[in-house]
């Protein structure tokens, strides 16, 4: 699948559901190429302020060339959104009127990134957002036991053929180490016939996850939302694939059982027809959106 370049998913859902007006001070907790934020800031002109986070230093490097012109408005934080709280109160932002989270890859991360985030590239087995991260996909698929792999091809990936892929990775790796997507693909695919997706799909995301302990980083974001959010502050999430989707939900539905949420959104909102064809990657994204009550 080919990736369009700085197309931001799901923008005029974003934009509507989000509302940002004159002034008011907003997050993209996962600033990524810039997409979503420079429309942001369109509408929050002329004095709201706006922080972009990203774990990836590169995507840092890449907003802040397309966000420069915006000056003094936008705050530049190379740190996880498992943080934001933390970041928030360390930078004195005492009013938020929304958050985006845009959990997918960014288009600069899968086609020019070179770590292995694209099982389309034959690169080095990397994955990771943060390069100071200590282990790579490299040191998990040939140091990890067999039923561990299985494990978290099932658990992250929910990948059905989970035990034969890991034993099949495990046989290959005593003949020599693996260590790049392309030989790791070509032991997916011996093993899993090609289908709606391609083979490699969900293993690539449950190593994915794995190695950036993405859900727990969305476990601890999903906790500190409501001490950020104004009264009436709207979040947005775009989500691409059911184990992120499903952790929103039931969240959501957790806090609007307590009153301390409305749930914008009943169902999530998916790519419509135009958007599918002019951005293939908005093809699995699901947004939904909550208000602080």
């Amino acid at each position: 699948m080919e990736f369009d370049m700085h197309v931001p998913v799901l923008l005029k859902e974003v934009l509507k559901y989000l509302e940002p007006k004159a002034n008011q001070n907003f997050i993209d907790a996962t600033v990524g190429d810039g997409g979503h934020a420079k429309e942001i800031l369109k509408l929050t002109t002329p004095f709201g302020m706006f922080m972009a986070i990203d774990r990836d230093a590169d995507s840092i490097i890449r907003a802040r060339a397309d966000l420069e012109k915006f000056g003094k408005r936008v705050l530049f934080i190379n740190d996880s959104f498992g943080n934001i709280l933390n970041i928030v109160q360390k930078n004195k932002i005492r009013s938020v009127s929304g958050i985006l989270f845009d959990f997918g890859m960014s288009s600069s991360q899968l086609e020019n990134s070179g770590r292995g985030f694209s099982f389309q590239k034959d690169e080095i087995l990397d994955m990771r957002y943060d390069v100071k991260t200590p282990i790579t996909a490299e040191d998990i698929i040939n140091n990890y036991g067999e039923t561990e792999l299985a494990e978290i091809f099932k658990k992250w990936g929910e990948e059905p053929k989970a035990r034969l892929i890991a034993k099949a990775i495990v046989t290959e790796r005593k003949k020599k180490r693996i260590k790049t997507t392309g030989e790791l693909v070509k032991i997916i695919v011996s093993k899993k016939r090609f289908g709606r997706i391609h083979p490699a799909t969900l293993i690539f995301q449950a190593l994915r996850i794995e190695v950036n302990q993405e859900l727990s980083e969305i476990e601890k974001m999903l906790k500190a939302i409501p001490e950020i959010l104004d009264k009436d502050g709207r979040a947005a999430f775009i989500s691409f694939h059911s184990l992120e989707d499903r952790m929103i939900k039931n969240w959501a539905r957790n806090l609007n059982k307590k009153n301390l949420i409305e749930i914008i959104t009943k169902h999530p909102i998916t790519a419509s027809a135009e958007e599918l064809k002019n951005n293939p990657r908005s093809r699995s994204a699901k947004l939904r959106i909550i208000k602080m009550a």
